[in-house]
């Protein structure tokens, strides 16, 4: 790792650098890692300077949440909506889902594979449910809020077939973490029912705090995280144990089974994870994305995100991928599996473990 490092010492100004971005990988950046810095406190200013950026965005946002959504989620980190939909309009999705073939590509991770539809201008217009529920002000005020930007997210349709392999590693999923050191959102339409031994959600209530008990351990964590083998906190998603969450004022995990037709909307700071199952399961669901680089400007951020292109992004990012991958620049992980049901997708007869 040493050797590695000091081979590439001319990389060390864009090291320093990416203190000012969103960069969280404490492996691949010395200057992120570096145990003599972060017991200096850089973890933890990074962390105080995001987290007061993005309460200062809400502030600005509060306004246009409906209220009894904005206090839950300030007190629990995250907001779940029942029949979000109007029923006759969500039989209508449910019934498109089930006979409408979308482009999908798929991913293994462990014993599950995750495939998707990213949604743009022309997949939206054959969802016209979706469509609608996406343009709806309230909804987008509320993802505004929890992600600390105006700028819409990225939206798919996600197939989760949970045990799909028998695998040697288990989902990494499984495991309670955080996205990454600042404020985030993900977001869940459940398009079918999720049962208790469905591979729920499972979300930590109120871990979406920077507490002082909460900093403390993740100063302690940038210390160690190094030494510890834990290759995806190392990456900058800190996993954490059950049994710690006491020790930080936290309460065990909430899971999330529900009905179809559900809309879960979170903060990825919070502690969250998939449950495990010891059965085959398989999870449908509109899932929405956005991770707002923590310390750009309000304007600048505004510019790169709500722009001709913005509605366009899932699609082009998936595009972008591809182009890095056929250089050999960086690895596409998401395999195309040709023309799928969203509700019940076949992996185009590939073998799953071909999807690596």
């Amino acid at each position: 790792m040493e050797q590695r490092r000091s081979q590439s010492w001319w990389r060390a100004p864009l090291w320093t650098l990416a203190l000012a971005t969103g960069a969280k990988s404490f492996v691949d950046n010395p200057v992120l890692g570096s145990r003599r810095l972060n017991e200096l406190g850089l973890h933890a200013r990074r962390l105080k300077l995001a987290h007061g950026l993005a309460a200062r965005r809400r502030r600005a946002l509060a306004a246009a949440v409906p209220a009894h959504w904005r206090e839950r989620f300030d007190h629990d980190g995250f907001v779940r909506i029942d029949e979000v939909v109007p029923p006759a309009d969500f039989a209508a999705l449910q019934q498109r889902l089930a006979t409408t073939r979308l482009p999908m590509r798929a991913h293994l991770q462990g014993d599950t594979v995750t495939a998707r539809v990213p949604l743009d201008d022309g997949s939206l217009r054959q969802l016209p449910e979706i469509a609608a529920l996406l343009r709806r002000r309230d909804l987008r005020a509320l993802f505004a809020y929890v992600a600390t930007t105006r700028t819409p997210p990225l939206h798919y349709l996600q197939t989760i077939l949970g045990g799909a392999v028998a695998a040697s590693q288990a989902d990494p999923q499984i495991e309670l973490h955080a996205d990454c050191f600042h404020p985030s959102l993900k977001a869940w339409l459940f398009l079918a029912d999720v049962p208790d031994d469905g591979r729920p959600l499972t979300y930590v209530a109120g871990s979406h705090r920077l507490t002082p008990e909460r900093l403390a351990w993740e100063g302690h964590r940038s210390q160690t995280v190094l030494d510890d083998g834990d290759r995806l906190s190392q990456r900058g998603s800190l996993r954490v144990r059950p049994d710690e969450l006491p020790a930080l004022g936290l309460p065990a995990p909430t899971r999330l089974a529900v009905p179809a037709n559900t809309l879960v909307v979170a903060d990825m700071f919070g502690f969250h994870a998939r449950a495990d199952s010891d059965r085959p399961t398989t999870r449908v669901e509109l899932w929405s994305y956005s991770r707002r680089p923590p310390f750009l400007s309000d304007l600048a951020e505004r510019a790169l995100g709500l722009g001709p292109l913005g509605s366009r992004r899932a699609g082009l990012a998936m595009r972008a991928a591809d182009w890095l991958d056929a250089r050999h620049l960086r690895r596409q992980h998401w395999h195309p599996i040709g023309d799928q049901l969203p509700a019940a997708p076949d992996l185009g007869g590939r073998d799953p473990l071909s999807l690596l």
